[in-house]
């Protein structure tokens, strides 16, 4: 199944998702039709926050970058309507934006603890 996530440098070495923080938990938005997809950009972008692009990807993968990062994921259904207050969060972007410039990748920091591991487990061995 084809859904749509919002991209910061799409393509680029410097490539992130739009997320939102939710109670100490980071929440990868995706979106079932794109025109919601693109309402949401045009109130990120009326907030003055940085503008990511619409991307149509596969929802396994980004279910599977999300498990390996410890993100959720919230689908927005066609024709959604919010029910709670955290609900609304996934029609309309919060109020305070998080630094988006020079963030880490997130799998690239979780292999290189995979690798120290590695060595802490070669070295003990030398023991």
């Amino acid at each position: 199944m084809k859904i749509f996530v919002l991209l910061y440098n799409p393509n680029t070495d410097n490539e992130g998702i739009h997320s939102i923080e939710l109670n100490g938990r980071t929440i990868v938005l995706m979106f079932e039709e794109k025109e919601d997809a693109d309402r949401y950009v045009g109130l990120l972008e009326a907030q003055d926050f940085p503008v990511p692009s619409v991307e149509m990807v596969d929802l396994n993968e980004i279910k599977d970058f999300c498990n390996r990062c410890g993100y959720e994921t919230r689908i927005v259904n066609k024709n959604f309507i919010p029910k709670t207050i955290e609900d609304r969060l996934l029609i309309t972007p919060p109020q305070k934006n998080l630094e988006v410039n020079n963030w880490v990748d997130e799998i690239s920091k979780t292999n290189e603890f995979d690798n120290i591991d590695s060595i802490r487990e070669n070295l003990e061995k030398l023991l």
